[in-house]
């Protein structure tokens, strides 16, 4: 076999070894997708070496195209690379099952007690440390990716209109593909792939029809489960509605919070005002997607109208169905999708534009890099308007908000991860640690 061809998946795993890190990277995938995806690409680019940096992009690419969180269905695509549909389910539900644990634990003391001010310094360090990791993952891609002055601006303008005027990732992503597509006909600058590509075999149409009616069944299989054993009707309106907004939750959790929030309020009387901020608190607290936060109102909806249940019973299972409205679809994508999305690699031209959507991935990265950044170095980070007609905004922080702890534990991560070479789960553990301890030392 040809040495490039080998180098796609340099390291091939055993399922243990799959099983093992997947879980290890569920545990610790705090920071949102872009901590998420650089973890991702630390441990199995970097360190394991079991797939290539093209292949990574390759997967991360169509992942931005879909709705729903587009770091699990990462994760579910490379376990699917390495093992086929065993492998993505491995992977996939472990990115998930670790912070969906938590995320009901902590739903269930927020409706026993309505009490979460005991978890302001729980994992306040993580995010500083992952903070570094971030930074890490957006200068090793951009080295990597950014080869010429097309794609170096490409990036810089999916940055501007991410940042700067809000525009979905998705709508930019796939700008920025037509932008490579169209260069590379002319014969622009857009970079053609230049690994040697070991195609998959073309699926069967009637087999590829086949596995999305399967999959499509898998998903809505609740609704059936809930007629049958004649559940509380609040549970299938619950389940349908966010069935729908598994469809629609294209650029993360925030694009759709809003929207769920308001419905959830003034239209079903869910929750109170102000609940779903506390969700989101919870959230950002725990492993895994932020879109878990559904999983916190399912709990809630559960816990109030699951009569003859029990409260808290009612509440996990409302948040079991949650996730599963949500998490399912991320399955279909990949195994329906990806296998026609693999033979993509091998025209030139579709290279080219997938080149082009790589840079502006880039650019992604940083945008959700520095907004996650100003909120764990600043206390306060307000949105200013600056053309309302355009779309046009600015973060800006409120500089005497400065956290002096969350910073000096993000320089001091960056150091032993840039300088030192020091391995993630140390530089986390250490941070977690001296965060929370301090933390704990201020409020006593």
């Amino acid at each position: 076999m040809d040495q490039a061809v080998k180098d796609e998946i340099a390291v091939k795993p055993t399922l243990g070894e799959l099983t093992a890190v997947f879980g290890r990277i569920g545990v610790l995938s705090f920071g949102g997708p872009a901590g998420q995806i650089g973890l991702m690409h630390r441990t199995l680019v970097d360190e394991r070496r079991w797939l290539s940096e093209a292949r990574f992009l390759h997967a991360l690419n169509y992942c931005m195209l879909l709705p729903g969180p587009e770091a699990q269905q990462l994760a579910t695509y490379i376990g699917w690379l390495m093992f086929g549909v065993r492998g993505g389910m491995i992977a996939g539900l472990l990115f998930v099952l670790p912070g969906l644990a938590v995320i009901i634990a902590l739903s269930t003391a927020y409706a026993l007690y309505q009490d979460t001010s005991w978890l302001t310094g729980l994992f306040f360090g993580l995010k500083a440390a992952v903070l570094a990791i971030v930074v890490e993952a957006v200068i090793r891609l951009s080295r990597k990716t950014l080869k010429n002055r097309l794609l170096f601006g490409i990036a810089a303008a999916a940055f501007v209109a991410l940042f700067f005027f809000g525009l979905p990732f998705p709508l930019v992503v796939l700008l920025a593909g037509l932008v490579g597509f169209f260069a590379a006909r002319r014969g622009g600058g857009a970079a053609k792939s230049s690994d040697a590509i070991d195609l998959p075999k073309r699926p069967k149409p009637l087999t590829a029809i086949a596995t999305l009616v399967f999959w499509i069944a898998v998903w809505q299989l609740p609704l059936l489960l809930l007629w049958m054993f004649s559940a509380p009707e609040g549970l299938a309106v619950m389940f349908t509605f966010f069935s729908k907004m598994a469809m629609v939750t294209f650029g993360g959790a925030y694009a759709v919070l809003a929207y769920v929030a308001q419905v959830a309020v003034d239209n079903y009387g869910w929750l109170k005002p102000g609940e779903m901020l506390d969700g989101l608190a919870l959230a950002e607290t725990t492993p895994g997607p932020l879109v878990l936060v559904l999983s916190f109102v399912g709990f809630l909806v559960g816990f109030r109208e699951a009569a003859g249940l029990g409260p808290v019973a009612g509440g996990v299972i409302g948040a079991l169905l949650v996730a599963w409205a949500t998490f399912v679809p991320s399955f279909i994508w990949i195994f329906a999708g990806a296998p026609y999305i693999e033979r993509l690699r091998g025209n030139p031209v579709l290279s080219a534009a997938l080149s082009a959507i790589t840079a502006a991935v880039v650019g992604v990265i940083l945008n959700l890099a520095i907004w996650f950044g100003l909120h764990v170095l600043f206390r306060e980070v307000e949105q200013i308007s600056l053309w309302p007609a355009a779309g046009l905004r600015l973060f800006w922080p409120a500089w005497t908000t400065l956290d002096p702890l969350a910073f000096l534990l993000f320089v001091v991560s960056a150091f032993l991860l840039f300088r030192m070479k020091i391995g993630m789960v140390p530089v986390l553990a250490v941070s977690a640690v001296v965060g929370l301890a301090v933390r704990l030392a201020v409020a006593g």
